[in-house]
């Protein structure tokens, strides 16, 4: 393989460029299977989107598998030994291919699933390309350089174009399995259409040096937070399927979570992905000064934007659900109302796990933390169900994230503190408060939805924004000094 460009990679990459190019690829992987699901919802039904909800969630698991960490350690060690184009390109052999054998064996074990389950099984076949498709994703090499700008680029073009597909070719209710497959091809195009960009990036490596499977504890330990985590992001919607055998309950379920999902995407996904790979570098080179304020100020700008975007939702949900899902989706709303704690909750445990310990190489230590909230959760989700459906599946969700977050807060080595959070929350809430009370009046306007909705999000911006400017807020006064520095 060619070496052209390699030079390049030693010079410290544009975090602010990264962030937009991030910032895009999160919006899109949010947005567009958000405006897909506008439409879908329409067409299938709900009981359609519960049905695909169900049938992801188990691919979903598979995938989870097939990956076994590959995604978090790979990036990491690609950091940490960026700027040795040998041994970077050694790592990324070993670690691709092991993820390739891991992947076949999973492939091999769908069978099971696609067998004992006639019901599913059209929607298990057409999302089987999901599953092949984390065999080429190599997007934490890329994530690990801090060159993501080809990556976003060919993944917004492909997206975009399954997004026009399922436009054009799902029609009715009984489009369903080809829904899926249009899904899942268009994620198996996105993950190959990284490959062309790689070359320049690696140089030649003989195959007698790779030692392929000597990655395999470390990605163990990886993966043991990624199956954790799935109790309460995917499992939840297996077993709301099993225990209810209701599909209005998932696809409920679905839609309240995909609006969360794009909030926690505006909040706080986009700049922890952004700098999981700096944060790697520095605790590389003991910058502990370094790494201390920037997990301080992402954390004031995480709070900031999770504050707005939690108080916000609770404004404006009443002709949010209607107006993007259409009549008929009136649970959704509440379910979105008991989500929001999720959004802070969530943002502070995110921002610590990608920002100190995935970099600082405790992956292990924040493992067993996230274990225990998943096995709460897991008892919980067990215990509520039956009893509550989806409801009980957001309960039991919340209490298992708190729990992550307080020990992952506890144990930090002094990098964050509850005291600072509240220090740097109160004011936050307190605005979030004023400005949901004022947007939702104006959502009793006798205006149209559609327009109503958009006087509500212009005004919750200004309301929110306006306040905490006149109050000195620092995340604010950081965003304005940025903008003076320029």
């Amino acid at each position: 393989m060619g070496d052209n460009g390699l030079s390049g990679i030693k010079a410290q990459p544009d975090i602010g460029k990264n962030y937009i190019y991030r910032l895009i690829h999160e919006a899109l992987g949010f947005a567009l299977p958000l405006i897909t699901m506008l439409y879908i919802s329409r067409v299938l039904g709900a009981d359609g989107v519960g049905n695909y909800s169900y049938s992801y969630s188990v691919v979903t698991i598979f995938m989870m598998f097939a990956l076994l960490g590959t995604v978090d350690y790979g990036e990491r060690e690609i950091a940490r030994n960026r700027d040795d184009a040998g041994l970077r390109s050694k790592l990324f052999w070993e670690i691709e291919i092991m993820s390739a054998v891991i992947c076949l064996v999973c492939m091999i074990a769908w069978i099971v699933p696609v067998i004992a389950d006639p019901v599913h099984r059209p929607f298990f076949l057409a999302l089987t390309p999901f599953l092949l498709g984390s065999m080429f994703d190599i997007s934490w090499f890329f994530t690990g350089l801090e060159r993501i700008g080809r990556m976003v680029a060919a993944n917004a073009a492909v997206r975009i174009f399954g997004v026009i597909l399922v436009f054009v070719m799902v029609r009715s209710g009984s489009d369903l399995v080809l829904y899926c497959l249009i899904t899942s091809l268009t994620m198996l195009a996105a993950n190959l259409a990284m490959w062309p960009g790689l070359a320049k990036y690696l140089v030649r490596v003989s195959i007698s040096d790779l030692s392929i499977f000597r990655h395999f504890r470390e990605t163990v330990i990886y993966f043991l937070p990624t199956v954790a985590t799935s109790i309460y992001t995917v499992l939840d919607k297996t077993l709301i399927g099993l225990i209810t055998g209701d599909p209005f309950q998932n696809g409920y379920y679905e839609l309240s979570a995909r609006i969360i999902g794009v909030a926690d995407g505006v909040s706080f996904v986009v700049l922890n992905f952004v700098l999981v790979a700096r944060m790697s570098y520095l605790f590389t080179f003991k910058e502990r000064d370094e790494l201390r304020r920037i997990i301080e100020g992402s954390m004031d700008i995480i709070l900031f934007m999770c504050f707005g975007t939690a108080f916000g939702l609770l404004g404006i949900s009443h002709n949010l659900v209607p107006v993007l899902f259409g009549e008929g989706y009136a649970p959704v709303e509440m379910l979105i109302y008991m989500m929001l704690p999720l959004i802070p909750v969530i943002g502070i445990s995110n921002c610590l796990g990608s920002h100190y310990y995935v970099p600082a190489g405790k992956r292990g230590i924040s493992a067993i933390y996230i274990v225990s909230g998943a096995v709460t959760n897991l008892i919980l989700n067990l215990c509520l169900i039956p009893f509550f459906g989806a409801r009980g599946a957001v309960a039991a969700s919340l209490a298992a994230e708190i729990l992550i977050t307080s020990l992952f807060l506890k144990n930090c080595d002094g990098y964050l503190s509850p005291g600072r959070i509240a220090a740097l929350s109160y004011k936050r809430i307190l605005t979030g408060i004023v400005m949901a009370a004022a947007v939702y009046m104006l959502g009793l306007l006798p205006l149209g939805r559609p327009l109503v909705l958009i006087i509500q999000l212009i005004s919750g911006f200004i309301i929110y924004a306006g306040i905490l400017t006149a109050s000195g807020d620092t995340a604010v006064k950081g965003v304005f000094e940025r903008i003076k520095l320029r």
